[in-house]
């Protein structure tokens, strides 16, 4: 295995372990938890704040969440797509929740704005075929998501009465009385 591979494999396995221990974790409990020496944990990353680091800043890379999205096939039905979308943005954000409370950070710092505006274009390319059917820009949609997602994925907010992806994906195609009475868009 490469040095690469074994940082990359070796920053994997501490998110669990960061999850249920926070930062206070010692660097032997990395190593058992890993499945390595501590020596190896050593010389991959040279201290414990450096594993730790390198963990979260591999666990908040956005870029598997936007590959996640980007693999969502264009063609499938307007309700499956909207589901898979949330499935992932949730996943994301329940694991990123979790991950800060579980080091104590209080914020994290906004993504670019372009960054941003990457993901809503995802998502767009996704809902083209049935722009249609969309009663907003599907650019707007994909801000909705990710304020639905996020919405849920935080337990003090959802834990009364957690809501599947089904009731999400009603939620979010038809709002709560579907289109207005009068016929025309919502706006």
């Amino acid at each position: 295995m490469s040095a690469e591979d074994r940082r990359e494999m070796i920053a994997d396995a501490v998110i669990p372990l960061l999850i249920e221990h926070g930062t206070a974790i010692t660097s032997r409990q990395i190593a058992e938890g890993v499945g390595v020496a501590e020596g190896t944990i050593f010389r991959a990353f040279g201290d414990k704040d450096s594993v730790i680091k390198a963990a979260i800043d591999k666990y908040l890379d956005p870029e598997p969440l936007r590959k996640g999205l980007a693999a969502i096939d264009a063609t499938l039905p307007l309700e499956d797509k909207v589901r898979r979308m949330l499935q992932l943005i949730r996943v994301r954000f329940s694991g990123v929740v979790r991950l800060m409370a579980a080091i104590g950070a209080t914020e994290r710092p906004a993504p670019p704005q372009d960054r941003r505006l990457e993901y809503a274009a995802i998502i767009a390319r996704a809902l083209q075929p049935d722009i249609g059917r969309l009663n907003c820009p599907p650019e707007r949609v994909a801000h909705l998501l990710r304020l639905v997602a996020f919405a849920t994925s935080v337990p003090p907010l959802n834990q009364s009465h957690p809501f599947d992806e089904d009731e999400l994906v009603q939620f979010v195609l038809y709002g709560v009385a579907g289109a207005p009475a009068d016929g025309r868009p919502a706006p």
